[in-house]
This record gives C-alpha cells, sequence and structure tokens, in this order.
C-alpha cells in the first residue's frame, strides 16, 4: 500500500467555499490548465512555490492554509516506505 503524499492541500473546499468555483475558473486565474490542477487538488502533482503562492492569493488565505506538509519525514523515509 503506498504511503500517503508528504502534502496534501485544502483545494477542493477552498473551491467550494468560493461560491464552487470551478477547477477550470481556477486554472484561469492563476495561468495553469484544468488537468494541472485537478492533478494538485488530487495530490498527484506537487506545484511550484509561484503557483502554490498565486492559488493562496486567489482565495485570500495563507498559503499553509492550502497546503499542508507532512513534517519529520524525509525524502527518503517516503523512499522506503
Amino acid at each position: 500500500m503506498a504511503a500517503p503524499p508528504p502534502i496534501t492541500n485544502t483545494i477542493r473546499r477552498l473551491r467550494f467555499d468560493a461560491n464552487e468555483m470551478t477547477q477550470q475558473e481556477l486554472a484561469d486565474r492563476i495561468g495553469m490548465t484544468r488537468q494541472t490542477v485537478a492533478a494538485i487538488e488530487q495530490n498527484k502533482y506537487s506545484p511550484s512555490l509561484e503557483a502554490a503562492f498565486r492559488i493562496a492569493e486567489v482565495f485570500g488565505v495563507p498559503i499553509d492554509a492550502v497546503f499542508q506538509w507532512k513534517a519529520g519525514e524525509t525524502p527518503q523515509q517516503r523512499t522506503e516506505s
């Protein structure tokens, strides 16, 4: 069984709270494709730092309200799981 991703996010909830913003609307506002937004939202892709800040800015929240990191786990530990 695969280990959970070290970085998770609350994008889906934030989109819902923002008048049910679609993935396409978010993508248009941050200059990415809908497919990329979907991959980020599903924790299949980690965005660049710039993209992460853009996403947080769209929702008017701090970056740590969008992305959470599982502290204490090193890249080595993730690959050994």
